[in-house]
């Protein structure tokens, strides 16, 4: 019962609309009825600047983070679990929620930043890899969606050395989410027409 309990309450924190909300509440605007119509924090920057971005992209991290330390938490108030399940798989719960937010009628983000705040609670060291790596990318090519995808394929390589299978899975899949959910980004990129950040 607390098992399924704790998945079903990391799917409702990955499906925390953070860009929504911040767009309706603050700027009295729907993002999904602008700019790529995504809910991450990438299509906030573009609709809302970066003050918005930068609100919903931390969110949208802590959201992985906070669902991959459930574990944890209920385990530290002795929580009895009929099952025990590691962390990496609430936390891609979490993942899944923010794709297909139950609050925002399954349209949701890329995967990117909430993928992120899993691995930011389970490997910090490979969370600040990806960071340094996706700003590097970022700068050189200006381009978000080939930031993140650059991000993926790092976090992958890195999972492959540390030999903790859990990990390697989960970055796998997260790998896989992301490069799907950027199909179109992909298209773009290739004809030149994906738009570029203007404020870096």
């Amino acid at each position: 019962m607390y098992t399924v309990l704790m998945v079903l309450l990391a799917y409702l924190i990955g499906s925390i609309p953070s860009g929504l909300l911040i767009g309706k509440i603050f700027y009295k605007t729907d993002i999904r009825e602008h700019g790529s119509g995504n809910l991450g924090a990438t299509n906030t920057f573009r609709t809302l600047g970066v003050k918005a971005g930068i609100i919903v992209m931390v969110a949208d991290i802590l959201k992985g983070t906070l669902a991959t330390s459930l574990p944890s938490i209920l385990a530290h108030y002795n929580v009895p679990m009929e099952w025990e399940l590691h962390p990496l798989i609430v936390g891609m719960v979490a993942v899944i929620g923010h794709m297909y937010p139950v609050f925002a009628n399954f349209r949701g983000g890329k995967a990117v930043a909430t993928s992120g705040g899993v691995i930011l609670f389970y490997n910090p060291i490979l969370f600040f890899i990806l960071v340094l790596g996706f700003i590097i990318t970022l700068y050189l090519s200006k381009y978000v969606s080939l930031s993140s995808m650059v991000a993926a394929i790092v976090a992958l390589i890195y999972s492959f050395f540390t030999r903790d299978l859990p990990l390697i899975i989960v970055i796998f899949l997260f790998s896989v989410f992301i490069f799907y959910r950027h199909r179109t980004n992909i298209k773009r990129i290739k004809d030149k027409t994906e738009p570029k950040v203007k404020w870096l």
